[in-house]
């Protein structure tokens, strides 16, 4: 039994081995017929390749390729690289934010004012988070943009959102008629909101009162009244009721006028008069801006205005009065509609109190809902802001007006009534006694504005004074007060003085400061003076604007002027001592250009080296350590304001006599040398 188990083993080891055997060979075989295949099969390969080409170049009928196949690059395009790693590596899950989220994002680099960084975020953040943005991100960028003035990326990003197939809402159309009115170019925002009209009208969309408001803006400030007006006129036509901030708005369109906006500015005023529209704060500071910046335009015209709104305030008063003793039924009465007897005595009642307010005795009042001109002779000598502030019946009666409305002035006003008040000493104490009495609490704004205007009169002590008011209310000097400060520098010296204070007080100077220097040095005819203010240009390495450039321009055509008087009478008094100044001064300055790279330019060639875009601040990322990035609740703090009670107003009133004392003996001695 065992012998057969044995021989039973033996022969299935020796199958093993044999089948073994057998498949060695048979791979040993196959391998080498391959191999005699392959190179066999390549040779034919190129015989027909070479048969194919030759028979596609040369057949019509056969349809074929006429250069040999080149086979494909190892290395991808930068394009097809960028689409591979953007199919491949999607960014985690976690990685991705919320809608909510990506818009907090947003405001809170708009609230600090980088609109750089907040534009990033639709252009590259939720690119690379594969995020498809909204319509509320395009109107949070829309809105950011139209705050500062980037038109240019607005409408940009109007146009990516219509690409997207994105809503547009009401909100848009409001923003992009923000960015035309802050837009820093008048003709391009113009075109752009006349663009922006046509496509609503195409589209039929009906805007809606914020719409016609930010119209109205956008019109005013661009420069076209008349289109301004008639979006008004349009509201009331498509009954929308029209606010104080529509009329708001429409005082901003009377400021862009300078020849003519104080005339439209009162008939604004009075229209609110006439629909009982209740103006605030906001109407009376930009009333005051528009009696600083704006003139009556021509007498004839300006006469019969103040005489319509005379007219037009005695009959809204009648019908006011018609109206409260027929009853509400009658309300709506016009004067036109009364009966034939009533209205010829209505006339004649009209007619009397129209002449009476002509020959009204006392200072004008043309802002009252009841105006006259007083005992005021004739418009033509109406020129100056003050003349302006006198027909509304001066500040004390801007004041009685705001409290019979229900408005209470701040800062703001009282800063803009002090631009407007006459240049005296009386006037100052006046305004600085009913700060006091009103409790306003005084910022560094108020009494810069209070050295610019000494300074702009010459009364270059005074303005020092005003150092001793900012101290005793509490405050401090900013850089804006040396800047106005140095519009009182007359000599070399002074400038000198002024620098070593800043130095102390760790203010650096800017080239509006050197530039409000150099206008006194020009204004003087210093030649050391003005050559020591480019030399601190050139070693602080601060850029020339066009203030400055401008201020070099007007000197050189003053000098060039003398030395040809100079040249035409050669004994003339002072000649030796010019020509060895101006001869120094002029090979200084071409030393000074060359250095600023100006050297051998025209006046508009330097204009457009220094002239700075305005956009430009918004096509960078803020630098690192920015304050507004460091600390954005610095940002938003409210400027420091105290009162004024320890400044001493009495000491004023010395102040104005000695000034009217000064003032004379220069008249004396002008007469004396006449």
């Amino acid at each position: 039994m065992s012998a057969l188990i044995v021989n039973t083993l033996r022969r299935q080891c020796i199958g093993q081995f044999r089948g073994l055997l057998l498949h060695r060979q048979t791979a040993l075989l196959s391998r080498g017929f391959r191999v005699s295949y392959a190179a066999v099969a390549q040779k034919s390969k190129n015989i027909n390749d070479d048969f194919s080409l030759l028979e596609a170049a040369n057949s019509p009928d056969q349809f074929g390729t006429l250069s040999p196949q080149v086979n494909e690059p190892e290395t991808l395009d930068e394009g097809d690289a960028k689409e591979e790693d953007f199919l491949q590596n999607s960014p985690p899950h976690g990685q991705k934010l919320s809608v909510r989220q990506y818009a907090d994002l947003i405001k809170d680099h708009l609230k600090n004012n980088r609109i750089r960084e907040a534009l990033d975020v639709i252009e590259v953040r939720m690119k690379q988070d594969r995020v498809k943005p909204v319509n509320y991100h395009f109107n949070l960028l829309i809105g950011g943009c139209a705050r500062v003035g980037y038109s240019k990326k607005a409408f940009q990003l109007y146009n990516k959102m219509k690409q997207h197939g994105l809503k547009v809402t009401g909100g848009t159309y409001t923003s992009l008629f923000n960015a035309c009115a802050n837009s820093p170019f008048l003709g391009d925002g113009l075109n752009k909101a006349n663009h922006l009209r046509e496509v609503m009208l195409e589209k039929g969309y009906e805007p809606n009162e914020s719409n016609y408001n930010a119209m109205i803006k956008a019109y005013g400030r661009c420069g076209d009244l008349k289109t301004a007006f008639q979006l008004a006129d349009e509201m009331v036509a498509r009954r929308l009721q029209l606010g104080t901030d529509t009329f708001n708005f429409l005082l901003q369109a009377c400021i862009s006028d300078q020849e003519y906006g104080f005339r439209h500015a009162l008939l604004v005023w009075h229209r609110m008069h006439r629909m009982r529209i209740r103006p605030d704060r906001y109407s009376f500071n930009l009333l005051l801006r528009c009696v600083r910046d704006c003139q009556l335009g021509d007498l004839e015209t300006t006469e019969q205005v103040i005489e319509q709104i005379m007219r037009d305030s005695l009959g809204n008063r009648k019908q006011k009065q018609l109206s409260e003793e027929t009853g509400q039924q009658h309300s709506d009465t016009s004067v036109t509609e009364l009966p034939s007897e009533d209205m010829a005595n209505n006339v004649v009642t009209i007619r009397q109190e129209l002449s009476d307010r002509v020959h009204h005795e006392g200072a004008p009042d043309l802002l009252s809902s009841d105006p006259h001109l007083g005992s005021l002779v004739k418009l033509g000598e109406v020129r100056k802001p003050e003349d302006r502030l006198l027909l509304l019946g001066g500040s004390s009666n801007v004041f009685a007006e705001m409290k019979r409305c229900g408005v209470e002035p701040d800062i703001r006003t009282v800063t803009e009534m002090l631009d407007v008040v006459p240049p005296t000493y009386a006037a100052e104490k006046h305004l600085l006694a009913t700060i006091k009495q009103l409790k306003i609490r005084c910022d560094v704004d108020f009494f810069n504005i209070l050295i610019k205007k000494r300074s702009m009169r010459f009364d270059y002590e005074g303005a020092r004074e005003v150092l001793y008011m900012i101290e005793a209310a509490n405050l401090e000097p900013d850089i804006v007060t040396y800047g106005v400060l140095a519009l009182g520098c007359q000599t070399q010296d002074e400038a000198k003085s002024l620098l070593k204070m800043m130095q102390e007080a760790d203010v650096r100077m800017n080239i509006q400061i050197l530039g409000a220097m150099l206008r006194q040095g020009c204004a003087k005819k210093n030649f050391r003076y003005v050559t020591e203010i480019l030399n601190i240009v050139r070693r602080e390495r601060l850029k020339p604007n066009e203030q400055f450039l401008g201020h070099l321009e007007t000197f050189a055509k003053a000098c060039e002027r003398q030395d040809r008087d100079y040249d035409a009478k050669p004994g003339k008094r002072g000649r030796e001592e010019f020509k060895m100044e101006y001869n120094r001064y002029r090979m200084q300055l071409d030393a000074w250009r060359e250095h600023m790279g100006l050297q051998g330019l025209a006046m508009d060639q330097a204009l457009g080296i220094v002239r700075e875009h305005p956009w430009e601040q918004f096509k960078e990322p803020q630098a690192d350590g920015f304050e507004k990035t460091k600390n954005p609740k610095l940002r938003h703090k409210r400027k420091k304001q105290h009162s004024i009670r320890k400044i001493d107003v009495d000491a004023i009133a010395e102040k104005d006599e000695e000034q009217e004392a000064r003032d004379e003996r220069t008249k004396n001695v002008g007469l004396l040398n006449h």
